[in-house]
């Protein structure tokens, strides 16, 4: 055996004991994968993976994932030995409580993390998206000798991940767009929690992937770096997507739990892990040890990486001076610096009681900010011209067009999410992602991790209400903004006209480090009268008093979201027509309006008012904060109905009459003594 091989084995198993004493400290944790898959990321890391641990940031580096985010504490253990600011001492936290080395990993945490991963099949459709963005980049900003952007996403993915239909959607999308830059291994060992393969998933997976239009290659042995290394050169010169699929042994080492299910979710004990070490001929003590030679080896990552990115500077330097307008706007986008004049593009639409969907006012404003707003770039699950994404003035993006701004993701809501999380996740895009408001059920777990992960993605959903009509309930969203409004960190804007749009835009936009919604009406809904009411821009505060209509003071609040405004303001005027003064309040945004203070707060809901209706075409949950004991809502309570839209609000009660009375039952009893 030759010095090189010895401390390349050195440091495999250095990477295996540092994962599985990690896991043992703990008491908790997946050593199966890092274990069986030490030897497929050496190989990664050291011979293929191009990045600087002392720069994880730069814009050129390769993309490495860990779509089996259970087994984190493989990615923990080359971020530490690789050079990166993730000391041992975190190591020896993993799992604890503020430490940087969580359970799964998380992006913008732990240095040297580039996804979020965990639920399985999201990290292989992120990596999907990042090689869009790649691909994307590279056909904006690269020129004749100046390949600027140009790298590679590399991922260990699992049986989890292939199983997941996300993983099956994002994989048929990658094979079609000929994604060729995406390089994914398969850590096929075979077992699963419940026990073998066998017992669910039996269809050939590279016949699979082959026929999604991806290079397919075998690796007998994923202990074997040679074997792998080819896999990697061949997968790096096609143009294909490619999945090396690489026969591994979960836990591999352990005397009596290597490829078993025991290997997977729970430590191995004091036991097992000393038979582990003793069988691949590694000290039982100390524990978390790093032999200097392996430590020096994996180092070299640090002045590889340097060097790396030493040599990208000096092009870009020469690529500045070629193209000095091409490198400042890279710049830009890559930084995520939003152009200095771009709110200027926001339209402004003149007051109209015939009214216009507001999807289609959607639709127009991203036409008005794509010129100025070249980052800007997404699609729909094949309802384009309903949901109204498309930019006029560029191309769809395809394997012959990169160019492309418009995205075709096909009927794939939930890889859809995941993309357009991974292209977020790569910078230089802004991206959105259109379907049903009912549909994004679909993909809900994807804009939970952009919520989790801070991504600047924007989910237009259309179709918001019983107002889609005659399609029936399956296609009528009841429960969707309340279970959206659920998640943390996820901004749900339900604007009611087109001005609220464009307002939606901006906020939408300028929110770069979390994602937001605007769920948006399929009917016209009319364009207020903004010399009449108050001004769009109060949206951005989440409410704000639209009106204050009768005589004297306001005695209830009417408050509604989205298409159902217009309608408390058409009840608001009836009521003082009958004597009694209203506040009207758009609330397009629970999350934004509890962002603000309470002195501003209570300018828009003074609690005096205490009789309060609150009216939204969806379930009433979590209304009862905004109008309190004194109040009602006017909200469904069941699902909805085949119809026309008029017919089912009527029927459903979203009438103008129907608030009057409802208001003035409210004031009836609130006026009882007590």
């Amino acid at each position: 055996m030759s010095k090189s091989t010895d401390v390349q084995a050195l440091s495999i198993n250095t990477i295996r004991f540092l994962s599985a004493d990690a896991v043992q400290q703990a008491n908790s944790g997946h050593p199966g994968l890092p274990m069986g898959c030490a030897a497929i990321a050496y190989t990664i890391w050291t011979r293929h993976l191009r990045h600087n641990p002392r720069n994880p940031k730069w814009p050129n580096r390769d993309r490495f994932v860990l779509s089996g985010g259970h087994g984190s504490m493989l990615l923990y253990s080359m971020l530490h030995l690789s050079g990166y600011d993730l000391s041992l001492a975190e190591l020896k936290r993993f799992r604890q409580w503020e430490s940087l080395t969580p359970g799964h990993p998380e992006v913008g945490l732990t240095p040297g993390v580039e996804v979020t991963t965990g639920p399985l099949g999201q990290g292989l459709a992120n990596g999907v998206g990042m090689a869009l963005a790649e691909a994307h980049l590279a056909a904006e900003f690269n020129k004749p000798d100046f390949p600027v952007v140009d790298h590679t996403v590399y991922a260990i993915v699992t049986d989890g991940d292939l199983m997941e239909g996300v993983g099956s959607e994002a994989a048929s999308f990658a094979g079609h767009q000929k994604l060729g830059k995406l390089i994914y291994v398969y850590d096929d060992n075979r077992i699963t929690i419940d026990g073998s393969t066998d017992l669910a998933f039996t269809e050939d997976r590279a016949a699979r992937f082959a026929a999604y239009g991806w290079q397919v290659l075998t690796v007998a042995d994923g202990n074997d770096v040679e074997v792998i290394d080819a896999a990697l050169r061949q997968a790096k010169a096609d143009p294909r997507p490619s999945l090396i699929v690489a026969r591994t042994h979960i836990g591999f080492g352990m005397p009596t739990k290597q490829d078993t299910s025991k290997a997977h979710g729970e430590p191995p004990g004091d036991e097992e892990l000393n038979g582990a070490k003793t069988r691949l001929g590694w000290p039982l003590e100390p524990r978390f040890l790093i032999p200097d030679e392996a430590r020096d080896h994996m180092r070299g990552a640090v002045e590889r990486g340097a060097k790396l990115e030493s040599d990208w500077t000096e092009l870009y330097a020469r690529y500045r001076s070629a193209f000095p307008d091409l490198a400042a706007e890279f710049d830009r986008r890559m930084t995520g610096k939003l152009p200095s004049a771009w709110e200027a593009a926001l339209p402004s639409v003149p007051a109209d009681p015939k009214g216009v969907a507001t999807r289609v006012s959607s639709g127009a404003t991203i036409n008005a900010l794509a010129p100025v707003l070249p980052e800007l770039m997404g699609g729909s699950a094949d309802l384009t011209p309903s949901n109204n994404t498309w930019i006029k003035s560029s191309v769809a993006f395809q394997p012959e067009a990169r160019e492309g701004r418009n995205i075709h993701f096909g009927v794939r809501e939930h890889a859809m999410g995941s993309i357009a999380n991974g292209m977020a996740l790569h910078g230089g895009i802004i991206p959105y992602a259109a379907t049903f408001l009912v549909f994004s059920d679909y993909m809900r777990p994807a804009v939970r991790l952009s919520a989790l992960s801070h991504l600047g993605c924007i989910w237009v959903f259309t179709h918001d209400s019983i107002g889609l009509g005659e399609d029936g309930p399956t296609h009528q969203p009841v429960e969707h903004v309340t279970a959206l409004r659920a998640i943390p960190n996820l901004v749900v804007l339900r604007p009611a006209d087109a001005n609220e749009v464009s307002e939606a835009w901006r906020v939408a936009i300028a929110r770069r480090n979390a994602p937001t919604v605007l769920a948006l009406a399929r009917q016209a809904l009319p364009v207020l009268d903004r010399a009449q009411v108050a001004p769009a821009a109060g949206l951005a505060k989440g409410a704000y008093a639209l009106a204050d209509l009768g005589q004297g003071k306001p005695q209830i609040i009417l408050m509604a979201s989205g298409s159902e405004v217009a309608l408390v303001l058409e009840a608001g005027a009836k009521l003082a027509e009958a004597g009694i003064a209203s506040r009207v309040v758009s609330f397009p945004s629970w999350e934004l309006f509890a962002a603000q203070d309470k002195d501003y707060r209570d300018s828009v809901l003074p609690p005096a008012i205490k009789t309060r209706i609150a009216v939204e075409a969806g379930i009433a949950l979590g209304w009862e904060r905004g109008v309190g004991e004194a109040g009602e809502i006017v909200a469904m309570t069941r699902f909805g109905a085949s119809a026309p839209a008029k017919v089912l609000f009527e029927k459903f009660g979203f009438t103008a009459a129907n608030v009057v009375e409802t208001a003035k039952r409210a004031l009836r009893r609130s006026a009882r003594p007590a």
